[in-house]
């Protein structure tokens, strides 16, 4: 649908992987009908037991799914570099071709890879003049990863990490007050979160050679979402989704929450169930501090009056944790001494437990 020097062969074999996918910047049809009749024929593939093709074929799939919510293209400030203003002629026509087979779908816009640096697309996007009448902007996302330095020591990880998980959410809390002003109906998903090595940033190259991931990796970036995610909350934002379940060598292995080889979860799939399991919407945040700052704490307090804490070890040491009320409670931790198994449960007798490096914890409080 894009404008080529010449056709963009893909391969044969689905399975293989493929990355010059994204040639082209200008639209065969600037009108964005032709973009907007395929996605309506994809969404009928899964929604409606199949298509009518360009031709007036149809095409069976037997598929009656429901899609809930879609999100209208990926990262697409820099997967064939569109500006606010065609992705929003290519959004609207999206959702206004898709709300014809799937009526009760809500949409999702922009998915954007880099919001620091692009403060242009949050203000177009969420703008409703810019758009067509009775487009709906039911929801936007993006995206946060944090990256070290190619020639930064993996003990200096830990630092970079959490600095560069701060800014975000410094940034995040611009994008929703710019939100609110704008489109305050428009909720929010940041819908990728990780950490990455520069190793993968290598991948597409002939000379590409895995190099084997450290297992403490997969504990500091486990941490790291436990850490966003609690700031998330704080800001009110609906969803923080995790990157991601199909990672391998080849295929972004730095963001896996699964071993490739064993089909195994990790520390990061642990932590993001732990919370899922625990924390759940509903729930009020209560303001919350700790001292000296290494290891992050949020309470929560659910609909039915259950109390529990969040504690997100930022160094890769272990601490002693004080926690008042404490005792009688229960405390489930990921650290560095599960390695791949589920959380580690314990009853409190008292106040006081440690909590291991880059260690994630859910203590929840006695009635």
């Amino acid at each position: 649908m894009f404008k080529t020097p010449e056709p963009v062969r893909y391969p044969a074999d689905p399975t293989k992987l493929f990355w010059e996918y994204e040639q082209g910047v200008e639209l065969r049809d600037p009108t964005c009908k032709e973009v907007g009749d395929y996605f309506a024929r994809l969404a009928g593939w899964y929604v409606n037991g199949g298509f009518t093709d360009e031709l007036g074929k149809w095409h069976a799939s037997g598929h009656h799914y429901k899609f809930d919510y879609w999100e209208v293209l990926n990262e697409p400030d820099i997967e064939h570099g569109l500006s606010p203003q065609v992705y929003t002629k290519i959004y609207d026509a999206t959702v206004e071709a898709i709300h014809k087979v799937s009526p009760q779908t809500k949409f999702v816009g922009m998915s954007d890879s880099y919001p620091a640096g692009h403060p242009d697309f949050f203000a177009y996007f969420l703008n409703p003049n810019n758009h067509r009448p009775g487009i709906p902007l039911d929801m936007i996302s993006y995206h946060f990863y944090a990256v070290p330095n190619q020639d930064e020591p993996p003990e200096a990880h830990q630092f970079t990490f959490f600095n560069q998980a701060d800014r975000f959410l410094e940034i995040a809390g611009y994008i929703e007050t710019l939100r609110k002003a704008l489109s305050p109906k428009t909720g929010t998903m940041v819908n990728e979160i990780g950490t990455m090595l520069p190793e993968d940033w290598a991948q597409t190259k002939p000379d590409y050679v895995f190099k084997p991931i450290r297992p403490s990796y997969w504990n500091l970036s486990a941490a790291v979402y436990a850490y966003v995610f609690a700031g998330l909350a704080r800001l009110g934002i609906e969803d923080a989704g995790e990157s991601g379940i199909p990672a391998a060598p080849g295929l972004w292995p730095s963001i896996a929450m699964l071993d490739w080889e064993a089909a195994q979860p990790n520390a990061r799939f642990w932590v993001l169930k732990l919370i899922h399991d625990n924390l759940r919407p509903g729930d009020k945040i209560v303001e919350t501090s700790s001292e000296p700052g290494y290891v992050t704490t949020q309470a929560f307090v659910s609909p039915s009056g259950e109390r529990k804490v969040l504690l997100v070890n930022k160094r890769d040491r272990e601490f002693e944790i004080d926690l008042p009320e404490a005792a009688g409670g229960k405390v489930q931790v990921i650290d560095q001494t599960t390695g791949s198994s589920p959380p580690a449960s314990s009853n409190l007798a008292g106040s006081a437990f440690r909590l291991g490096g880059f260690g994630v914890a859910v203590v929840t409080l006695a009635r």
